[in-house]
């Protein structure tokens, strides 16, 4: 039997078994490496859930029949809704007269060696920040193009009048890339409040419906007895905007339909470098039924300019990360064909603080 405390806090990706294979929990490190839910996990079967490019079948098997622990290194392992990772991985009988088994996933980096907790948004901010230094750098060069082509575009004949305006509105779309790269460093501190979950996502619901999301057919699963979170009001009904945005236009004209869904789950836990980290058991689900996430950017879609729409800037979900991290939660997506779920953890407000109205 598991101890909850030390489950919860193990930096090691684990996963436990049943005795037919499948998926009874997951801890919060494999979560994060899973980029999927104990949800939507538990109930499967292994191999459903892991992809390993080596065939593993007899070496699991014969393991099991003998009750033996198995070690396999330097393989390939990745899931439905992320690409595949250098690892080693460990499979241990639970003991104990327990039939099932613990796997153990530990990633590498290039050379081999074990990671020490890298984190891809750490690069990533250090890519916005030069990208933030260079906005405005640019801003000013385009501003002397746009006006030096509206000036030639006075005395030219209708052929090259075009290719003025063209030039002109290129420029345009420029600028308004380097605002997007701007705004995405100038957030400013999240003002931190008790936040009903249900009525920020019924703004939202009512926003999209009358909007952006009219053609899409929006459903409601919400645990009534959830207690208020401590959050940004604003800073939140932004991001559950635009996870609604990217599920409208991931289903196209065609429409389809966006479930919102809210639940408690206990267990839920972000650990922090420099203590035990913080229990996160709000979550809000964003899930849709389109064509799903491509499969080479489903692992760094949160990364700054990674999209996966044509003329896409890939800064709605980098902003919408930052968002939520600096308000201590958590943003996570599990993504297959015909299932998106974008998912937004955050802590509940404690009792001393007030309501924000």
């Amino acid at each position: 039997m598991k101890d909850g405390v030390l489950w919860s806090a193990m930096p090691t990706p684990a996963l436990i078994l049943d005795a037919g294979d499948r998926v009874e929990d997951i801890n919060p490190a494999a979560e994060g490496f899973l980029n999927a839910s104990v949800r939507s996990v538990r109930g499967r079967h292994v191999w459903d859930v892991l992809s390993i490019d080596a065939p593993l079948d007899e070496a699991f098997e014969r393991a099991r029949g003998q009750d033996t622990p198995l070690f396999v290194s330097d393989v390939d392992l990745g899931s439905g809704t992320r690409s595949p990772v250098r690892c080693n991985l460990s499979v241990s009988p639970l003991g104990a007269g327990q039939a099932g088994r613990l796997i153990m996933i530990t990633p590498l980096d290039a050379s081999g060696r074990i990671t020490r907790g890298h984190s891809s948004r750490a690069s990533a901010k250090s890519a916005i920040g030069m990208a933030e230094m260079l906005a405005h750098e640019i801003k000013n060069p385009l501003a002397g193009i746009t006006g030096a082509a509206q000036l030639m575009s006075m005395n030219l004949g209708a052929e090259d009048h075009e290719l003025a305006d063209l030039i002109v509105s290129e420029c345009h779309r420029i600028v308004a890339l380097l605002d997007q790269v701007e705004q995405f460093g100038n957030v400013q501190p999240p003002q931190l409040g008790c936040v009903n979950l249900h009525d920020t996502l019924d703004r939202a619901k009512r926003s999209a419906e009358l909007g952006f999301a009219a053609h899409m057919t929006i459903l409601e699963d919400y645990d009534p007895s959830l207690p208020q979170a401590r959050a940004d009001r604003d800073q939140l009904l932004q991001v559950i905007l635009n996870l609604l945005k990217n599920a409208a236009e991931a289903a196209g004209r065609d429409g389809g339909a966006i479930t919102l869904r809210t639940y408690y789950e206990h267990a839920l836990r972000v650990r922090h470098k420099d203590g035990p980290g913080h229990a996160l058991p709000l979550q809000i689900e964003i899930e849709d039924d389109g064509p799903g996430l491509p499969p080479e950017i489903a692992g760094d879609v949160f990364d700054p300019f990674v999209s996966g729409r044509e003329n896409g800037t890939g800064l709605g979900l980098a902003l919408a990360a930052k968002i939520i991290a600096d308000q201590e939660g958590w943003i996570s997506v599990t993504s297959v064909p015909g299932r998106t779920v974008f998912r937004v953890s955050l802590p509940v407000a404690p009792a001393h603080m007030k309501e924000d109205d």
